[in-house]
């Protein structure tokens, strides 16, 4: 993996456990934050969290709930995920706008966390 070879390059020792996980033998030492500094960039990204059926059918019906009170610009939620992404629907001006321009949507759409 990229990352344990550039902390390698940064002088880290990498050790594996017995459950075959990597680590860092010097992690308490002064060179451990400047050589993740360095290498943090090359850490993947963690896998999506896949949202449960339930959770992702409740997201798609709050998209159509949105857009059924006029906000037709209100995005299905990621397949996978369930989120909303602002980046696939409406512009930064309609979703800065969204809570105090469609409160009642808003409120009557939107599942809240218990």
């Amino acid at each position: 993996m990229p990352f344990y070879t550039c902390m390698r390059q940064h002088g880290m020792t990498v050790s594996h456990g017995d459950d075959g996980a990597p680590h860092f033998v010097e992690k308490d030492s002064p060179q451990y934050p400047p050589a993740q500094r360095a290498c943090l960039s090359l850490l993947p990204s963690p896998a999506p969290v896949r949202a449960s059926p339930q959770d992702l059918a409740t997201a798609r019906e709050s998209s159509a709930c949105m857009r059924e009170k006029g906000i037709s610009w209100y995005p299905d939620p990621d397949p996978v995920t369930g989120e909303v992404q602002q980046k696939d629907g409406g512009t930064s001006e309609q979703w800065q706008a969204l809570k105090r321009d469609h409160r009642d949507a808003y409120r009557d759409c939107l599942p809240r966390p218990s």
